[in-house]
């Protein structure tokens, strides 16, 4: 985080709750670590950036977080690239680092960052797994095949394993039977996925290990970075953790606050087992 000191970063947001969530954290890191953030919105759908990219060109940033969603990426990979921004010099949030967000670019998006939780690619066990078992035999909903290992289709299987393996620790505890929802929750927030465990559900490296509990229902908050070479995405980093001194003191203000106004009383999760 020291090489950050004297940077200047634009954060290229759309203009919505999701958009503006992470304002605030960039400002107080800007101030703890010594870079300076401009913020600049996108209106909704994001598909007109002319006058957003002329600014950056002229603030000359070091890079341009993208915080974008939907036709805003490809849209804002083209504009930079139209200007003479490198796209290299671009980092995207996961909600802007699919296929789907750089195809539609062409060219435009060779070179661009883009952070995710789960790797892309066909290459692991569990992928092969659900090909010989699932759509060999003609079943499932494949439709175009080029869609598996895509970041979408792998975030899925992601989405899976930790499903089957909640219900699975749930039932560990509840019994072999159809849970209720609070047994399924108790399920997710006592779920541990180890290094071994995603070894044997094939999963290695596809995801991050997790380890949910009551108090951390994120289990894991660390992402990878994977860079467009024009036709696929290269891995670029290891797990990289978020910068929980920041944004955890964030969270938890916030949630008190909303459980204040709303006349919520917050769960003492160390009187659960």
């Amino acid at each position: 985080m020291d090489k950050l000191k004297g940077k200047k970063i634009v954060n290229l947001y759309h203009d919505s709750a999701y958009g503006k969530e992470t304002i605030p954290v960039l400002d107080l890191q800007a101030q703890k670590y010594g870079f300076s953030v401009t913020h600049i919105p996108v209106a909704h759908p994001g598909n007109e950036q002319q006058s957003q990219w002329l600014q950056i060109r002229q603030i000359k940033p070091d890079w341009v977080i993208l915080r974008g969603w939907g036709v805003m990426n490809p849209t804002a990979l083209r504009t930079a690239a139209k200007l003479g921004y490198p796209r290299e010099r671009i980092v995207g949030v996961w909600w802007s680092g699919a296929e789907e967000d750089v195809l539609p670019a062409g060219d435009a998006a060779t070179g661009y960052i883009a952070a995710g939780f789960n790797l892309p690619g066909s290459d692991f066990p569990v992928i092969h797994e659900i090909q010989k078992h699932v759509y060999a035999k003609g079943q499932g909903e494949m439709g175009d095949p080029a869609r598996i290992g895509s970041v979408y289709y792998n975030r899925g299987v992601v989405h899976g394993i930790v499903t089957a393996e909640a219900i699975r620790t749930a039932q560990a505890r509840f019994g072999r039977k159809v849970l209720s929802g609070e047994e399924v929750r108790w399920g997710l927030e006592n779920l541990e996925l180890d290094a071994k465990r995603l070894e044997q559900l094939g999963a290695s490296s596809l995801m991050q290990p997790l380890k949910v509990s009551c108090r951390d229902h994120e289990g894991g908050g660390a992402v990878r970075f994977q860079q467009w070479d024009g036709s696929h995405w290269k891995v670029i980093s290891d797990w990289i953790a978020s910068d929980q001194s920041i944004v955890r003191p964030m969270i938890e203000q916030s949630a008190a606050q909303y459980a204040k106004e709303n006349h919520i009383t917050p769960r003492d999760c160390a009187a659960e087992r």
